[in-house]
């Protein structure tokens, strides 16, 4: 018997169909044996919905939110309607969620007469979506006789305070996993918790930044010792690029956590970029699968690299991004100039996604998220104003409309040619390179392109 952690994204509980989808998973795999731990998003659409309806209301509008929060209730109402048949079963379901639509619109009253949204106000009013998705497929799964029970995880993933982006605390979200979820596995129950949801040691909401349900799932799976870790979208599993603008794009069968790292952090979205974290040191195979195709393998991803014929497997884009670049003649040899320039970006608070020196030290650039550049640039002239007059610095700017295109394979800073093929494919298309930079990972070489070339 093993202990499978599986956890449903937006889409996979986006409907009554869908949901009744993820349910019959969960049964069909606890019937062959296994126990099985779901962690669940919201319906899709709903966390920016509510996100919307939490500002919406902070303006000091008393009635606006009322109409969206009316759609969603209908939403989960017609849902619930068709997940359960069992008419008290069903009243229980509404009233429960009734109760959490309540609690939203008093919440939401409440940012009406403070007129602010503050970043904690945010993260309680953006928990309630996975609260009611969790309830949902509770429900369904023991209207068709699985023992179901919905778990909010602030009873569980203990955070820090950084609000919408908070981090979990290892050892006291292991010690609560073990205490609450181990025994309900233990006596046959199936636990449907929710993601992108933890709670400070004071019991107050958080959430681990967009996409965190992926995030969740790892946290939980690692905390309670989980066999495999089934990531579950509306694809078949990891593609070689993005399906929308190569056609050809295919699914690949295995990928290593350093792989899938990379292709995480430079933008494919599949997996948000902090899931293989809590599994990787204790070695957990993950594997992402489709909700909709349940009987794919899907993408298995494993501690081990396996180096396939031509190196590469994939090819990634990042969108809205800037790249700024510091110059001047006057940098050759002056020490400190880089790491100024970049405790200017960090109290930006801006993340630097990729970074390029040429030897000469006349120059250095790096790409930014375009919502933070603006930001950054004006710390960085502010930090370096005495080297601009001095023309020490001759300019710091920022150049937009572009994207980062990451190749990602194992071993290719190893296997001789693959930059060649790379840099070769482009020229072949009159492609400009604007930067290049290749980490010690081994396993991605990044490179700067016209957004109109990407």
């Amino acid at each position: 018997m093993a202990l499978i952690t599986m956890k449903f994204g937006g889409t996979s509980m986006g409907s009554a169909d869908a949901i009744s989808q993820a349910a019959a998973i969960i049964s069909n795999q606890r019937e062959s044996g296994d126990q099985v731990l779901a962690v669940v998003s919201a319906m899709n659409g709903m966390t920016d919905g509510l996100l919307r309806v939490a500002r919406t209301a902070a303006t000091g509008d008393r009635s606006t939110h009322l109409v969206t929060i009316a759609e969603m209730r209908a939403r989960h109402h017609l849902a619930a309607t068709a997940l359960v048949s069992d008419s008290m079963a069903l009243a229980g379901l509404l009233t429960a969620l009734d109760a959490l639509f309540d609690d939203l619109i008093a919440l939401c009253h409440s940012l009406a007469v403070l007129r602010e949204a503050t970043p904690r106000a945010l993260d309680q009013v953006a928990s309630f979506g996975e609260r009611l998705s969790a309830r949902l497929l509770a429900a369904r799964l023991c209207a068709i006789g699985v023992t179901a029970t919905a778990i909010d995880a602030t009873d569980l993933i203990v955070t820090d305070d950084n609000f919408q982006d908070a981090s979990p605390q290892m050892d006291e979200t292991r010690a609560n996993v073990q205490a609450i979820l181990m025994p309900m596995l233990n006596n046959g129950q199936a636990p449907i918790v929710t993601g992108f949801i933890g709670a400070t040691r004071n019991g107050i909401t958080t959430t681990l930044g967009r996409g965190g349900s992926d995030f969740s799932g790892a946290i939980l799976g690692a905390a309670a010792d989980t066999d495999e870790l089934w990531i579950y979208t509306d694809v078949d599993g990891v593609m070689t690029t993005d399906p929308r603008l190569a056609p050809d794009a295919r699914v690949l069968a295995t990928l290593s956590y350093a792989e899938v790292g990379e292709l995480a952090y430079f933008g494919a979205k599949v997996l948000h970029p902090k899931t293989v974290q809590p599994i990787v040191d204790r070695g957990v195979p993950l594997r992402v699968r489709n909700t909709f195709n349940p009987t794919h393998p899907g993408t298995l991803i494993q501690p081990e690299i396996e180096i396939v014929p031509g190196v590469v497997k994939a090819v990634t884009i990042v969108k809205d991004v800037h790249l700024l670049s510091v110059e001047g003649r006057g940098m050759m040899g002056v020490p400190g100039i880089a790491g100024r320039t970049f405790m200017a970006v960090a109290r930006a608070n801006a993340s630097i996604l990729m970074i390029s020196q040429a030897s000469s030290e006349q120059s250095f650039c790096f790409v930014l998220p375009s919502n933070r550049a603006e930001a950054a640039l004006t710390a960085i002239k502010h930090e370096l104003a005495a080297e601009i007059e001095r023309h020490n610095v001759d300019r710091v700017y920022a150049q937009t409309d572009v994207v980062i295109v990451t190749v990602v394979g194992a071993g290719i800073r190893n296997q001789p040619g693959v930059a060649a093929r790379v840099f070769g494919a482009l020229a072949g298309r009159a492609i400009n390179v604007l930067v290049i930079a290749q980490g010690s990972s081994e396993c991605s070489i990044s490179l700067v392109v016209a957004e109109s070339e990407a």
